[in-house]
């Protein structure tokens, strides 16, 4: 299938790379031309414009980080809308507002456009590893036409209701990933003051109910301090305003929401936003005025 991917970063990269390597005909589109180097290494082909990525493509996929970059390559004159033939279909797999992804499912429709709104979990190691998981808004027709393409990036992949409910359900994700974090933070910091080694502890709880992928996949690095950016706290800083957005559109109360989403504010604004968001134990730490343990 003749494809066009828009937005290859940290997560687009790997998947187009997959795509290429699933038998797809690949051509990108990334304002940076390091990007467009690297896919065609990996056997695509990189595109001058988004108009050229996306010309004569079955299937179009933007991999963004923000509603203003998705408004901007879809909507804009030149963009996927403008340069897409009838019938094809834009996956956006960005995170972003659903009110944003039912707006744009709204302006393909009158130019004959399918769209789906599929943003995913699982981060960089997910992307990298093809281990995705997907949660796609559209019609149940679009879904059965992508299942193939998607498959080729992720391992969970479902159909999750019409335009926008890939959104709504990605930012329930974010927010209890960003509660999780900050509940492994308060273990740790609470173990260490009370004298328990850290990395003992989290064994114990990895095992019980306690259990969590978060525990499975970080807690060493956490116990540890390492920090390198799998997902930034920039990233999910913008995720859980997204999150206490949908809450307010739905008119609900998400309290524990809210004090996450103040946690992450507060990681962003000590200078944290580039490091992963299990930094939030420095947040934490913080609070407690503890020293971190050296490395």
């Amino acid at each position: 299938m003749k494809l066009g991917f828009i937005g290859l970063g940290v997560m687009g990269a790997p998947m187009a790379a997959h795509l290429v390597a699933a038998g797809h005909d690949v051509r990108g589109y990334d304002v940076s031309s390091a990007a467009g180097e690297k896919l065609e290494a990996a056997g695509g082909r990189a595109a001058g414009s988004v108009a050229d990525a996306v010309a004569g493509a079955a299937v179009v996929i933007t991999m963004l980080p923000n509603h203003p970059q998705v408004e901007e390559v879809v909507l804009a004159a030149g963009g996927v809308l403008d340069a897409a033939g009838p019938g094809t279909l834009l996956i956006d797999m960005s995170t972003i507002r659903p009110e944003t992804s039912i707006a744009i499912a709204e302006a393909a429709r009158g130019k004959g456009i399918r769209v789906l709104d599929a943003p995913v979990s699982g981060g960089q190691a997910g992307s990298e590893q093809a281990s995705l998981s997907i949660m796609a808004g559209g019609t149940a027709e679009d879904f059965e036409t992508a299942k193939p393409v998607l498959e080729a990036v992720g391992k969970t992949i479902v159909h999750v209701g019409p335009h926008g409910a890939g959104q709504v359900v990605k930012a329930a994700n974010q927010l209890v990933v960003g509660g999780i974090y900050g509940l492994v933070a308060e273990a740790i910091v609470l173990l260490e003051a009370s004298g328990v080694d850290a990395a003992t502890g989290l064994d114990v709880l990895a095992g019980g109910l306690a259990g969590s992928r978060i525990l499975e996949l970080k807690r060493q690095s956490m116990v540890e301090r390492r920090f390198a950016p799998g997902f930034r706290i920039d990233l999910h800083h913008k995720d859980m305003g997204i999150a206490l957005a949908a809450a307010r559109q739905a008119g609900v109360a998400l309290p524990l929401t809210g004090l996450v989403a103040q946690l992450v504010a507060a990681g962003r604004a000590m200078g944290h936003g580039s490091l992963d968001h299990s930094a939030l134990l420095k947040v934490v730490e913080q609070l407690s005025g503890r020293v971190p343990a050296e490395v």
